[in-house]
């Protein structure tokens, strides 16, 4: 058996598979019927109107509905579409046992403990026909998967088949023809009705029978009974009888079902077991079994190899075997195993041909009581035209064969002399070499052709797989780590630490291999270096490499691409799983589970567009984004975050967008065309910022203008010492009666007089003194003196007095770019303006070569407008030489003559303007920041914090630990950041430099990764002191310290499997404690009597330190012994005499013994059960039983009622509750 799905639930009575998507239908003892998604694992609805427990499910085949019949006599169809019952069909009188629907006719079937069978129109709403005949419980009843008949079980011993086929005409539509049969029947309806008649009772149970089931293709039955037994009937069209019976069951059989597709009966039993019989031998092939859990029903998926059993705790999903054909291509050619026989598939001729019949072999019959398993794995040599076949049978188990070289469409049966031979897996390692490994002894031999052993030698501990790595090496895969072994020297070269490797892929010119594991891909090079870590919340199945170096692969759901250095997307979605086997241009070939070739049609347009800009093959680049129509916000954020949003830009239309990346990029032009389009403040003021860097004053000059940012002009008329400007800001600033803004115009020209009068007008005749004294005009400060009515100078402080002037700037050029940054035209940009040049490009730019690209600056073209045309229009940049149209301006007069201002023309290098180049200056463009290494390389969130990109930081704690409240975690960033980098100071007047500190060297500057300050061991000496303070009773300190380590684990990172066992270990001690401890920080603030007890016992169910659960009993026992609940307090002392604590201890708990035995009763009801396992709720402090419906913190992993699902986490006060995550990522 091959689990797939298990749930730990109540008691499942019932079971249905939706025939198309993965959900799977529970009815549950307890009432409720759940949907579950078997592929995901997750509950996906809930209905609960029963009363009491559902027995009887099924889905509809092709509506969205579903039925659904219980113990209160109720039959409830119900839309899984809008989640509700739509209706409720009422006639029983006794508990419903089964309900089925029927293939093609709007009806449902359903069987009562009332002894009666009713078939109902679910249209119409109403009882169509009564069954009687069984004069005990009907346990089942259901139709046919194709003819008019209905088979039933009761507990009189019998099975019975009805045909309904007079029925099936009743209630279809007649024809003219029909009428006159009609007419007939309702004359025959006087002397008695022969609508429902019963075909045959089959007896041959001693006990009651529990189901009986058609087979879907043969006229066979299958039932099972409270007898043990297994009984096989066959039908024909005038008869039935008992073919054979089924013995082995130890206790009632539940249910029993056909195999769709081989020739086998599946059950299920009381005895807790499912056994697997043989339908020609009436043998039993394979036996299951669970150790606590008796099951009540199995049944079988309408279209797919899976199987469903309910039983006590929930339900399992399973197979009887794999699917996955064994496989392997070797250039042009698949060689594959299917219906019993290796095949040859050519992708050139399409043709698809057996060779070799594996029926009469080893792998192809096994004994006579066994479950024969496909074969897992095949081997090809070419050299020597040979396969090696492997099996799971007998404990594993090959065989070599020699495949005919000319493959004309017979198929040959297996030389008699074939070589075979005990090993779990077995590959090629040479032309007349193959490696076999013994799993049970942990050994490997090298064999010949012969199949006699050539050379042996121990294999790593835990290996479960080999697999041939090229030249004289193999690849051991053992369950936590691969290791690259020689065989020659027969030694380690190398070893990589990943586990649960199920699959290895390697690259066509084995540069590159895949590690599959079940939910993880690692792809590493040869050396069994790691490049990179993919997560898979769904189960990956295959994969496959491109000859570009794209390794895909597929899930359960989709088809999937992966590159080398850890960027991976969607391809395609898929109705039904695939096994890849080859990818060729536009086609990917695969394997269905049925074993037949199958060709899907991607477009490698999005993953070969990536690849290209990996591998800086920018003429690729430029070809696809001319000639594909690849859009949409993914690809945009992708050539966002790698850097490169010149090439974003390309794709983007919409205003706000195109502005963000042509800013990110540098490009002044979109920037400026964008802004003026959306003619917004925040714009225009990101613009300034990003032209002040390149030091386009006149960028920034008209973007200041836009939003009226005078202070900010007359500042940048001042640096660039434009003195006449700077005048006429000043009687802007006093024609706006500004008088701040005219002071700092003043303060800025040197202009006293103008400061005085200014301090003046505004009242501060103190001030205006001042200046006026120490500026030395005593006429104006004697004139200041009579006018406040003064007679004698004030005292002035005894200090030196200064003027109060800005300095005058060595160089001026306003007319001109400041050399401070130079933006290249980047190689994209230049590469589509060639493209299509537009008029503002010269056409002789089209003429460049795409080797130049990327090596000319652009420089401002300058027009000429006047400041106050500048304040009073709206600037456009001007094309083809036009001047700027007018706009609304300032709202400022024109009585006042103003000196002209340049605005920007930002057209190519070949305009008039000044250049870079003739100043004499030209920087070197910006490389890759360490910081942005770090969050480029690094998965991990505590390295994108270090980096300072703490936006990404908390995407990838959402996405881990779906954390939603960071607001506890800003003192750790801050710590984390602080901490990855030290500063040098240099020249005075320099800023100083910042110097990355690293956690580790690597020779490789990209796999440099920062220093970070929390680390296990740090926490684990933070835990002895929360350990100390919850000993010593301060819990708030305690309770301080759990939670800073709970937060801090957020950014710890394991260097091992053994590191990572430590933090999950932390992380679940410092989840109890913080559970634990809040909840006894709240029980003594409690006032209830009941409750404080409850609460205090509940505190004694966390997972504690011995000592302190040996308190927490102690006191738990004191407290119900106080509120006279003897009877808990004799369970509490019993608990705690188990532990061994001290001598003192011990007789204190025996003296509450024995006073709580004389009267071993509780006086206050509690709720609380001992004997039922729960978890506490993290936000009520309640008991949470096994079986009931609960959600989960999935950071802390702490448990809350469904009512709390959607809120903060109070535990960790982190996530989201019911949220999901990926898990923290550690390693």
């Amino acid at each position: 058996m091959l689990s797939k799905f298990e749930t730990k639930t109540n008691r499942v009575k019932g079971l249905a598979f939706h025939p198309n998507r993965p959900w799977i239908l529970a009815s549950l003892h307890n009432g409720s019927i759940q949907l579950w998604d078997y592929k995901m694992g997750t509950l996906i609805d809930r209905f609960d109107e029963h009363d009491g427990p559902v027995r009887g499910i099924a889905f509809h085949n092709s509506q969205p509905l579903f039925v659904s019949g219980g113990d209160d006599y109720k039959i409830k169809v119900w839309s899984w579409k809008q989640r509700r019952c739509l209706f409720t069909l009422n006639g029983h009188l006794d508990y419903v046992r089964t309900v089925f629907f029927h293939h093609e006719a709007p009806w449902i079937i359903s069987a009562s403990d009332d002894q009666t069978i009713r078939i109902w129109n679910w249209q119409s709403r109403n009882c169509i026909w009564i069954l009687t005949g069984h004069n005990h419980y009907v346990m089942c009843a259901q139709f046919h998967s194709k003819d008019d008949l209905v088979v039933s079980a009761s507990l009189d011993q019998t099975v019975r088949v009805w045909d309904i086929s007079g029925l099936r005409k009743k209630n279809s539509a007649p024809k003219a023809n029909q009428l006159d049969d009609i007419q007939r029947g309702q004359q025959a309806e006087l002397f008695g009705n022969t609508d429902v008649i019963v075909k045959y009772v089959l007896e041959g149970h001693d006990r009651g029978v529990n189901w009986a089931a058609f087979h879907p293709t043969h006229p066979l039955i299958v039932s099972a009974s409270d007898d043990r037994l297994v009984k096989l009937w066959r039908m024909s069209e005038t008869k039935a009888w008992e073919v054979d019976t089924c013995r082995g069951h130890f206790n009632n059989v539940s249910s029993a079902i056909f195999h769709p597709r081989q020739d086998l009966i599946i059950s299920n039993s009381e005895d807790r077991t499912v056994r697997i019989w043989d339908m020609s031998k009436r043998t039993a092939l394979q036996t299951f079994r669970r150790e606590h859990d008796r099951f009540w029903i199995i049944t079988a998926h309408p279209e797919l190899n899976l199987f469903a059993a309910g039983h006590d705790s929930g339900l399992i999903v399973f197979k009887l075997e794999r699917e996955r054909p064994a496989h392997q291509l070797h250039q042009h050619q698949l060689f594959y195993v299917r219906d019993k026989a290796v095949r040859i598939y050519d992708f050139d001729s399409l043709s698809d041909q057996p060779v070799m019949s594996l029926r009469k072999s080893g792998l192809g019959a096994g004994a006579s009581n066994t479950l024969v398993p496909p074969p897992r794995a095949l081997s090809y040599n070419p050299a020597e035209h040979a396969v090696l076949i492997t099996t799971s049978q007998d404990g594993g188990m090959y065989e070599l064969y020699t495949l005919p070289r000319e493959v004309n469409g017979d198929i040959r049966d297996i030389p008699a002399d074939a070589k075979k031979g005990n090993g779990h897996s077995a590959v090629f390692v040479a032309r007349n070499r193959f490696a076999v490994l013994d799993k049970q002894q942990q050994q490997i031999y090298i064999k010949d052709l012969r199949n006699e052993t050539t050379k042996q030698f121990k294999a790593p501990n835990g290996s479960t797989d080999v697999s041939f790595a090229g030249g004289k090496n193999v690849l051991i895969t053992t369950a936590t780590s691969v290791v690259l072994y020689d065989t020659e020297m027969r030694q380690t070269v190398s070893e990589l630490s990943v586990n649960g490797v199920r699959y290895v892929v390697w690259s066509p010119d084995n540069a590159m291999v895949a590690l599959l594991s079940k939910h993880t891909i690692v792809i590493a090079n040869k050396k069994l270096e790691q490049l990179c870590l993919i997560h898979e919340t769904i189960k990956v199945k295959s994969g496959t490499w491109d000859e570009s170096g794209v390794f895909m692969y597929s899930t359960l759901n989709h088809v999937k691409y992966a590159l080398p250095q850890g960027d991976n997307g969607i391809i395609k979605t898929l109705d039904q799983l695939v096994y890849l086997v080859r990818v060729k241009g536009k086609s990917l070939y695969c394997l269905d589970r049925d074993g037949k070739i199958r060709t899907i049609a991607i477009d490698p347009t999005e993953y070969m567009f990536k690849l290209a800009l990996v591998r800086r093959n920018y003429d690729e680049v430029l070809n696809i984004i001319r000639t594909s129509n690849l859009v949409g916000q993914s690809i945009i954020a992708y050539l966002q975050k790698k850097g490169y949003p010149e090439v974003a830009l390309q794709f983007v239309k919409e205003n706000k967008t195109r502005f963000d990346l042509a800013i990110e990029c540098g490009n002044l032009e979109v920037a400026t065309e964008t802004a003026n389009a959306m003619n917004r403040e925040d714009c225009w003021m990101s613009l300034a910022a990003e032209a002040l860097r390149q030091g386009n004053q006149q960028v920034v000059e008209m973007s200041y203008q836009r939003v009226k940012k005078f202070d900010r002009l007359s500042f940048l008329y001042l640096v660039t010492g434009n003195i006449e400007k700077l005048k006429k800001m000043l009687k802007i600033a006093e024609l706006r009666n500004d008088s701040m803004s005219r002071y700092h115009n003043a303060v800025y020209l040197g202009d006293v007089e103008d400061q005085i009068k200014v301090l003046k007008e505004a009242g501060q005749s103190p001030l205006a003194y001042l200046a006026a004294k120490t500026h030395g005009l005593e006429e104006e400060a004697a004139e200041i003196l009579t006018h406040a009515g003064l007679d004698s100078p004030p005292e002035l402080p005894s200090i030196t007095p200064s003027l109060l002037k800005t300095p005058t700037p060595i160089l001026k050029q306003w007319d001109s770019t400041w050399p401070l940054h130079s933006i290249s035209r980047g190689l994209f940009e230049g590469g589509l303006f060639q493209s299509a040049p537009t008029q503002s490009q010269p056409t002789a730019a089209t003429s460049t070569s795409l080797n130049n690209f990327g090596e000319d600056e652009v420089s401002p073209k300058v027009e000429k407008l006047s400041v106050l045309d500048a304040i009073k229009t709206t600037p456009v940049v001007a094309t083809n030489g036009d001047s700027a149209l007018e706009g609304d301006g300032w709202d400022m007069d024109d009585d006042f003559d103003v000196p002209a201002v340049e605005t920007p023309s930002l057209s190519p290098v070949n305009g008039n303007g000044p250049r870079f180049h003739d100043l004499g200056v030209r920087l070197p463009t910006r490389g890759t920041s360490v910081s942005d290494m770090w969050v480029r390389q690094s998965p991990f969130a505590v390295d994108h914090i270090a980096a300072g990109s703490f936006d990404t930081a908390l995407q990838l704690l959402n996405r881990q630990v779906g954390a939603v409240n960071f607001a506890e975690l800003k003192p750790l960033f801050m710590s984390i950041w602080l901490s990855s980098r030290s500063y040098v100071q240099c020249s005075l007047g320099t800023p100083p430099l910042p110097i990355p500190l690293l956690r580790s060297w690597s020779e490789d500057a990209e796999k440099r990764l920062p220093y970070s300050p929390i680390t296990l061991p740090s926490l684990v000496s933070l835990l002895q002191e929360a350990y100390a303070d919850t000993s010593q009773g301060r819990f708030p300190k305690a309770l301080t310290t759990f939670k800073t380590i709970l937060h801090s684990l957020l950014f710890v990172t394991a260097s091992s499997s053994k590191e990572v066992e430590e933090v999950q270990q932390l992380l679940a001690v410092a989840s109890e404690y913080v559970l634990g401890l809040r909840m006894e920080i709240a029980r003594k603030n409690e006032t209830d009597v009941k409750r404080s007890v409850e609460m205090a016992i509940y505190f004694t169910h966390c997972q504690l330190q011995s000592a302190h659960l040996q308190r927490a009993l102690a006191q738990a026992m004191g407290k119900a012994f106080k509120a006279k609940n003897f009877k808990t307090t004799l369970l509490l002392a019993r608990r705690l005499i188990e532990l061994n604590p001290d001598p003192e201890a011990v007789q204190n708990a025996k003296k509450f013994s024995r006073a709580a035995e004389r009267t071993p009763t509780d006086e206050v009801t509690l709720d609380y059960d001992s004997y039922n396992p729960f978890e506490v709720c993290g936000a009520s402090y309640t008991p949470i039983y096994r079986g009931s419906r609960s959600v989960q913190c999935p950071f802390c992993k702490k448990s809350f009622k469904p009512e709390y699902e959607g809120t903060l986490c109070a535990n960790c006060e982190l996530s989201q509750v019911g949220s999901t995550g990926t898990g923290l990522r550690l390693i």
